[in-house]
């Protein structure tokens, strides 16, 4: 095949890859930047999806996000692919801290208590064990424990999706304010160069045609 690599990329690069990009994290964003002032919209639809993407990171539904900011940048009305690429706020270096925000958040939203030392990784682990073996309990004579899901739900799950609402409020208005601006100095340059381009064409057309209108006298 044409397209195909010639070292096909293992299983261990492309998951390192999910978490450090080829050529970096701030190469990533800046590619993610760049597309986003292009988009062929208005700089309000385009900063409505943005907030949308930022603000759906703050919430604890991982792997839906893609889904989650595309179903609210069209209820507000923004723009879906600046909404899905705004998703890029979470990544590998800043889930931890928005993960921490949003919990602290709702436990203190609960009046319940955060503990530092609550193993959030461990929560995760215990919860999916928890689907597996009950799931493998259905066909067989296994008795089904919800134990360990029920913790995770009432310690980092529905804390975390109370307390995200607040600072991804915060943020994903934050995100449309400073975008607004920028987005549209940027589309004013594009236009502005664009214009400039089309007078310079017409321009030489013109000397084009006055040279041959000379040629033919």
């Amino acid at each position: 095949m044409v397209f195909k690599r010639r070292d096909p990329k293992s299983w261990a690069l492309w998951a390192w890859h999910l978490i450090w990009p080829q050529g970096g994290w701030a190469r990533a964003f800046n590619y993610v930047k760049h597309r986003v002032r292009r988009l062929p919209d208005s700089p309000n639809r385009i900063s409505r999806g943005i907030m949308m993407g930022v603000f759906t990171t703050f919430t604890p539904f991982y792997g839906l996000h893609f889904f989650i900011a595309a179903g609210l940048a069209r209820v507000f009305n923004g723009n879906i692919l600046a909404a899905l690429m705004a998703t890029f706020f979470g990544n590998p270096l800043t889930y931890l801290p928005i993960g921490v925000i949003s919990l602290q958040t709702g436990h203190f939203i609960l009046g319940t208590e955060f503990h530092e030392d609550m193993h959030i990784g461990r929560r995760f682990a215990g919860a999916g064990r928890d689907l597996k073996d009950n799931f493998v309990a259905m066909f067989t004579n296994d008795r089904a424990d919800w134990m360990r899901l029920h913790n995770f739900y009432d310690e980092v799950f529905f804390p975390y999706m109370i307390g995200g609402i607040l600072p991804g409020l915060v943020f994903g208005i934050g995100a449309y304010f400073l975008s607004v601006p920028v987005i549209t100095a940027y589309q004013n340059r594009r236009r502005g160069r664009l214009k400039a381009k089309f007078a310079e064409l017409r321009a030489k057309q013109a000397l084009k045609k006055a040279s041959k209108t000379e040629d033919g006298l």
